[in-house]
């Protein structure tokens, strides 16, 4: 990328390989690693970025898969100036860079139930970008407002009603990231909300590869929604079900495989290249396909270069 690029308090790096900052293990390198130091640095460093130069915002790159010919734009990877958890009475003020499960421990110390999100993988921003969700609850469920630095480097606060929240999606200005969001939870006792926790730890743990390199679940659930942990929860329109049905539990293709425990879960193996990855992905979605006529969604974000020939 042949541009001057601002002056920054925060850390910038050129050409910085990016598969040691996701999941999955995967992935070339960003033109530009961009760690801002706090808000300020942010929104100073993205008014004074030529408008013409792409940004990409990356959480802990738990949902992502980076193709292995890099990223064409400046990554914004979030750190400690974004991690801060407050409790304000009924609210909870987490920063984008905060992880997910410290949210829902940090509240439920405070008798505020925001447990869904213990068992997901990630961090706040994330979280809010793709409208997490598990057991039948969503960020959209208790997601009140959140702060977003645009792409301009002006500082607004958007309500939730503006991000038309809907499963694994929202709408979010190009270019726009989330600095903190505010949650409304309803109250419970801590012990109680801590005995769910890890309940739910327990349960996913007994289901799910949490040992392997994974992105967490790989498509979105055909019937539109999460699993909802309930006894009556249909399975027929689950992406672990179609999967099965297509006979890809366990497939592989080079270093990447549907976990056979779990076959929503794309694995990297050892040794896997993104390619391996999205092409095993790219093979379910063509056998689910021709089994059933359902047309798989990718829930794993998927961006970047593939490499030049």
């Amino acid at each position: 990328m042949t541009v001057t690029l601002p002056e920054t308090r925060g850390v910038l790096t050129p050409d910085r390989p990016l598969a040691d900052l996701t999941w999955l293990r995967v992935g070339g390198p960003a033109d530009w690693l961009y760690q801002p130091a706090d808000e300020a640095d942010l929104a100073a460093f993205l008014g004074a970025l030529d408008p013409s130069v792409p940004v990409f915002p990356m959480g802990v790159g738990s949902n992502l898969i980076v193709r292995d010919g890099g990223i064409r734009a400046v990554v914004i990877r979030l750190g400690r100036g974004f991690n801060a958890i407050a409790v304000e009475g009924d609210r909870v003020v987490a920063g984008a860079a905060a992880l997910d499960a410290h949210v829902a421990r940090r509240a439920a110390e405070a008798g505020l139930d925001l447990t869904f999100l213990r068992t997901i993988p990630g961090t706040i921003g994330g979280a809010v970008r793709m409208n997490a969700g598990c057991y039948g609850s969503y960020v959209a469920d208790v997601l009140e407002e959140v702060r977003v630095v645009l792409r301009s480097g002006e500082v607004v606060t958007l309500p939730a009603s503006a991000l038309a929240l809907r499963y694994r999606q929202s709408d979010l200005p190009e270019g726009a990231v989330i600095v903190s969001a505010t949650f409304r939870a309803g109250r419970g006792d801590p012990a109680a909300l801590e005995a769910r926790m890890v309940d739910q730890i327990a349960r996913r743990d007994a289901s799910q590869p949490t040992k392997e390199r994974s992105a967490g679940s790989t498509f979105r659930n055909p019937a539109g929604f999460s699993s909802t942990g309930r006894a009556d929860d249909s399975h027929e329109l689950k992406a672990w079900k179609v999967i099965d049905e297509a006979g890809m539990r366990g497939a592989r293709v080079g270093g990447a495989q549907m976990s056979a425990m779990h076959s929503n879960f794309l694995i990297n193996a050892g040794g896997a290249t993104a390619a391996d990855l999205e092409n095993l992905g790219e093979e379910v979605r063509k056998k689910v396909f021709q089994s059933s006529g359902i047309t798989l969604e990718w829930e794993i974000m998927r961006v970047g270069e593939f490499p030049q020939d």
